[in-house]
């Protein structure tokens, strides 16, 4: 179980995502990012060594507001051959200092967010220990294990994670609304993930967060 502190970050998770948000092949904005926490969920770590959070920020910069999806795992120490994925470094008024890094590349981060999708855990509020989150909504059409054996790309349109037998997850980086309130699979999905997030003018909205494909027959 993730235990929430209350305690200050410096810098905080804002100001990270900040400085580290233009860098990306998905950042829809022009200029110095204007952000605000939305929403979002957080999953456990069995071992309880990484924390695993899955932020939603909303962007002003531009002309319409922009939601995106931020995964994101805090770590006591760095995490080898991560480098690439550093979000940056900060201090823990209780743990001390921690690595954040974009959860897309953090192995810990993809293990558990595939076993939401086969249902074998409940994402947990992102503010409050031991409470599960109940607007997150996973679901999965195949039996068994699936392989986290995944290689990590961004692109414009957000992040695409494979592995060698083909199965692929796309996390939508860049989120948007669905117009009727609900969510339902992607043609030819065999998983996904909903969750909802809030809008400037303050009302709830809720999208697809993550979707998986199977892979082509052998």
């Amino acid at each position: 179980m993730a235990v929430i502190h209350r305690t200050v970050l410096t810098p905080s998770k804002l100001e990270l995502l900040t400085s580290w948000l233009p860098s990306r092949p998905w950042y829809r904005g022009g200029g110095g990012p204007r952000l605000a926490k939305a929403g979002g969920f957080r999953l456990d770590d069995p071992r309880g060594d990484v924390g695993i959070e899955f932020m939603v920020v909303t962007d002003a910069s531009g002309p319409h507001p922009v939601a995106y999806l931020l995964p994101l795992t805090y770590r006591g120490a760095p995490l080898e051959g991560a480098e690439h994925a550093l979000v940056g470094t900060m201090e823990h008024g209780v743990l001390g200092r921690r690595w954040a890094y974009d959860g897309c590349h953090d192995p810990v981060s993809v293990a558990q967010l595939l076993a939401l999708i086969e249902g074998r855990v409940r994402a947990q509020d992102q503010n409050i220990s031991d409470a599960p989150d109940r607007e997150v909504i996973a679901s999965c059409t195949v039996e068994g294990p699936l392989s986290a054996d995944f290689t990590a790309t961004d692109d414009r349109e957000g992040t695409e994670l494979t592995t060698p037998y083909g199965t692929t997850l796309r996390l939508r980086r860049v989120l948007s609304p669905a117009t009727d309130g609900a969510s339902p699979p992607p043609q030819g999905a065999i998983g996904h993930v909903t969750g909802c997030w809030q809008l400037p003018a303050g009302t709830r909205a809720r999208g697809v967060f993550a979707v998986l494909h199977a892979g082509a027959p052998a």
